[in-house]
């Protein structure tokens, strides 16, 4: 494997002139190009690439700034709020309660959250909130983004709520929500809060530098993310429908604006479905335990079982808030025809706000995760991850 002096490249165009630094393998060469031309032809500013693989780091990679002055270089350990890639870690931690034998993801929510039975909600299953399918995709009662700080209240109100169709009748992609109902399911089971089980049983352990509820230690590491254009958390195209009474409408509640992701109080906060910070180094060893059989770095966290029951599939088809085709199973999105992202067929996934992606593709034995700071318009990525992953199966192809 190269060292960061071999791996070193300079990206020049558009009067940018980019340092990757890192690590990556020999037979990833193209990869390390492709995350170099991101720069120049795809208008990243800052961002980091890592690829785990046989219990290795095979790609870690790092490059550009943190700031659109391009005065404040992107270091090794720069931080990031990756939005919806949060998703994956919270659901991987509800994941390893499950595989643990603490939770039964075909049981009743209100079975571990008795105050969640409200308004007929008895028919809402664990595997419900993991997929997307539980009918809950926001709040009824119109709240604020600053409301997301205070964790009794929002996790309160959605307990008092019905559903607004039949739990897994279809997806309604619950773009906030599912990591206050997921982290309640944790906090109910293990009397943690998700983002202090996810730090002490899965990123300690695995070695993973990724925070749900960032300290203020770290402060000094995080790049603010760059909203270009100005962007709103609505629909799935980014906007707001303009039919009231339409489910995407209804679902962009709150309405947030990336730049709350600026606020200390966002950092702090535990928000389980969008305010999540890391590198990609961390996210993908906090991930890569689902390709690599349960278990990375001599720590185990999922049975051979829990990661099969990912891929049973929950939903596929126009989900109803990001209008789209999407296959979800049990905590990730599927490769699937309709929205095909791997070759092969065993890959679980999700991306985040503005362009960044974790992937697990376990027929290959590998995970892959990109975060940046220049915001795209995408809901849940952008074609700049897809053109590194793309890269990494040609690479495979070659080897």
């Amino acid at each position: 494997m190269a060292g960061s002096d071999a791996c070193s490249k300079q990206a020049d165009g558009n009067m940018m002139n980019i340092d990757i630094s890192g690590v990556c393998a020999d037979r990833f060469a193209r990869v390390k190009d492709a995350f170099a031309t991101n720069f120049v032809e795809n208008g990243d500013v800052g961002a980091s690439l890592a690829v785990v693989m046989g219990g290795e780091l095979v790609i870690d990679l790092w490059g550009g700034f943190q700031d659109t002055e391009r005065t404040i270089p992107w270091q090794r350990d720069t931080l990031i709020n990756v939005f919806s890639t949060t998703k994956t870690m919270s659901c991987l931690s509800l994941l390893v309660l499950a595989s643990r034998g603490m939770v039964d993801l075909d049981a009743p929510v209100e079975q571990y959250w008795p105050e969640f039975g409200q308004n007929g909600k008895g028919n809402v299953l664990i595997r419900h909130l993991l997929s997307h399918t539980a009918g809950i995709p926001a709040w009824d009662q119109r709240i604020e983004g600053t409301d997301l700080y205070d964790w009794h209240k929002v996790t309160s109100l959605l307990a008092e709520q019905a559903t607004w169709w039949e739990p897994g009748w279809k997806s309604g992609y619950h773009g906030i929500t599912q990591g206050n109902l997921v982290g309640e399911v944790v906090r109910r089971v293990d009397g943690r809060t998700v983002g202090r089980f996810f730090a002490e049983e899965i990123a300690a352990p695995t070695g993973a530098d990724f925070h749900i509820g960032l300290a203020a230690e770290h402060d000094s590491r995080v790049a603010l993310v760059i909203p270009v254009p100005p962007l709103q958390f609505g629909s799935g195209d980014g906007s707001v429908s303009p039919e009231p009474d339409s489910i995407p409408y209804r679902a962009s509640n709150p309405r947030l604006r990336a730049e709350q992701s600026w606020e200390l109080p966002w950092r702090r906060a535990e928000i389980p479905a969008a305010g999540g910070h890391g590198t990609a180094r961390g996210v993908a060893l906090a991930q890569a335990a689902v390709s690599h059989g349960g278990s990375l770095r001599e720590v185990e966290l999922l049975s051979p079982k829990s990661i099969d029951r990912i891929f049973d599939v929950q939903a596929a088809g126009r989900d109803l808030v990001l209008g789209i085709g999407v296959t979800f199973g049990v905590g990730y999105g599927l490769n699937s025809p309709r929205n095909p992202i791997s070759p092969n067929v065993k890959v679980c996934y999700w991306g985040g706000w503005g362009g960044s992606l974790v992937v697990n593709d376990i027929d290959a034995g590998f995970t892959m995760a990109y975060v940046m700071n220049r915001m795209g318009e995408g809901a849940v990525g952008d074609d700049r991850a897809h053109t590194l992953l793309r890269a990494i199966y040609a690479s495979l192809d070659k080897a």
